[in-house]
């Protein structure tokens, strides 16, 4: 996923390389666009009316996060519908890599999202933005998107384009502040291929500038002085990334109203990260009320080019990093859910309730990142890290 930046030629090779990727996804949809303006379809259709409450939780790798989240979306007139997203969540403790220089914590995130989605003809337009905050960082973002009928509602094109303007600060350092620019760009291809088969070809590409590391993250070295064999330095990182992303989507409905899903996805930077993942997934109605689904998916990606988990000596390179995410690893989801229709409401006829819970649990395992909390081993020989996670996540969903 990311770039090694230790020489100027390389450096230039993979940002050359990454351009070619970006003009390769532009033409494409430059085609796209194009077909969305000569073929005469029947009309789309606005999401339905709804109201969603969520609560959601993560536990795993010393870190605990949970919070609620409202969500509304209703239509004004035939033509527009609003949308409006409240999220809070809680984090408390420490990651093993932050841990291993800094205390653990607590903080509290605020997220907020409002949108409207303009059906014109065949086509909806889409305008959102959103705002999060937490002591240390600030998020503001604003996208666009047109997504188009073509061919009898047989064939479905999207485009979106988004900017991001984040701040970046530390906690007990009033005087640092640094700025991250986002820039993201969407196109999707969804076919109706059968009665029962529908595909999705999705492909993104990011583009990063800025500040794009962990303000409290650090690296290790060999350090014969230290009592552990080994000291910290503070991580650097390139300050641009570009990255692309292709999925592939399958749904398959099956004769008796259940449906498998068959999910892959490739994804690529300049920071030298290749990653990989599938999914499947079932869903199977046992009644009119009540729906079981189960997934399965598998992720492995390389490391970043500026990525070790201990370096020789202190300021080795350019560009130096020993977070966890950066390095190799794997993990695999099993994730099972719940769904159930409650009877409707005397008081509210048009009103369909419904009480969906999901519970996901992932294995990750770290290929050359190690548990550097185990002191009594040599530097650089301790156990490889692995971690298990829960995450739970419950909705109650009005339609009407």
């Amino acid at each position: 996923m990311w770039r090694t930046c230790r020489t100027h030629v390389k450096q230039q090779r993979v940002l050359t390389a990454a351009g070619a990727v970006v003009v390769a996804v532009i033409n494409v949809i430059a085609a796209a666009l194009l077909l969305l303006c000569t073929v005469l379809v029947q009309a789309a259709v606005l999401p339905e009316d709804r109201a969603d409450l969520m609560y959601h939780g993560y536990q795993g790798g010393g870190v605990s996060i949970d919070g609620p989240a409202v969500m509304l979306r209703k239509k004004a007139g035939q033509s527009v519908s609003l949308s409006a997203y409240y999220y809070i969540d809680t984090v408390s403790g420490a990651s093993i890599d932050v841990e291993a220089t800094a205390s653990a914590y607590t903080e509290t995130r605020h997220e907020k999202r409002v949108g409207i989605d303009y059906l014109a003809g065949n086509s909806i337009l889409s305008l959102n933005y959103a705002q999060s905050d937490e002591d240390d960082y600030n998020a503001k973002s604003v996208s666009f998107g047109i997504a188009h009928d073509t061919f009898g509602g047989m064939t479905t094109l999207s485009l979106e384009a988004g900017l991001g303007d984040d701040t970046v600060g530390r906690n007990g350092d009033e005087s640092f502040s640094a700025g991250v620019k986002r820039f993201n760009y969407k196109f999707g291809w969804t076919q109706v291929l059968s009665s029962r088969w529908i595909a999705a070809l999705n492909m993104q590409v990011d583009l990063d500038e800025g500040f794009l590391n962990n303000p409290y993250r650090s690296v290790r070295f060999r350090d014969v002085s230290e009592p552990l064999g080994y000291g910290y330095q503070r991580e650097v990182y390139p300050e641009t990334r570009n990255s692309f992303a292709v999925s592939l989507v399958n749904k398959v409905y099956l004769p008796y109203r259940a449906a498998l899903s068959l999910n892959l996805r490739h994804y690529q930077d300049s920071w030298d990260i290749r990653a990989f993942d599938a999914e499947v997934e079932y869903v199977h109605p046992l009644t009119e009320q009540w729906t079981l689904e189960a997934k399965l998916r598998w992720y492995s990606q390389g490391q970043a080019g500026f990525y070790r988990d201990l370096f020789d000596f202190a300021d080795q390179q350019n560009f130096m990093a020993r977070d966890k995410e950066l390095s190799e690893f794997d993990n695999l989801t099993l994730g099972l859910g719940a769904g159930y229709r409650l009877p409707l409401w005397s008081f509210w006829p048009g009103a369909k309730p419904e009480l969906n819970v999901q519970w996901d649990h992932i294995r990750f395992n770290y290929k050359n990142f190690r548990n550097v909390t185990i002191t009594d081993a040599v530097a650089g020989l301790e156990p490889l890290y692995s971690l298990d996670a829960n995450v739970l996540r419950a909705f109650f969903s009005i339609y009407f």
